[in-house]
């Protein structure tokens, strides 16, 4: 499994990346694509939808089952990556460069891991 460390973690598996413009990338962590299988769709927010701590920004289908992606921060979506629309399984292939969704106005962000914090979190679980 790979976490790299200049990225924040959620427990409920996404990785958050912080832009310098102060906005952020979401996204969901190698760990969290690998037990989903491989992914076949993606539902994502809109463009200036409010996006809330721990609540569902989509979901993410995979041939195992379908799973609810959480919002690790508060905002609203900027951006969400359009290429995942036509190609989810870009996930899989590279889940940090594959991004969910850029949110901007963000809160939230002092709740998140560290890497090592994530790695403790993803140990205990199994």
């Amino acid at each position: 499994m790979n976490f790299p460390t200049n990225l924040m973690y959620s427990k409920s598996h996404e990785w958050v990346k912080t832009l310098e413009d102060g906005s952020v990338l979401v996204g969901i962590t190698d760990f969290a694509q690998d037990e989903l299988g491989d992914i076949v769709f993606i539902n994502l927010p809109v463009a200036g939808d409010e996006v809330v701590m721990e609540e569902a920004l989509g979901d993410v289908e995979s041939v195992k089952a379908v799973s609810d992606s959480l919002c690790p921060v508060s905002g609203t979506v900027a951006e969400i990556n359009e290429e995942l629309l036509t190609a989810p399984q870009a996930i899989n292939e590279d889940p940090y460069e594959a991004w969910l969704i850029r949110v901007e106005n963000v809160t939230g962000k002092e709740e998140l891991l560290t890497a090592e914090e994530y790695i403790a979190f993803v140990e205990s679980e199994k």
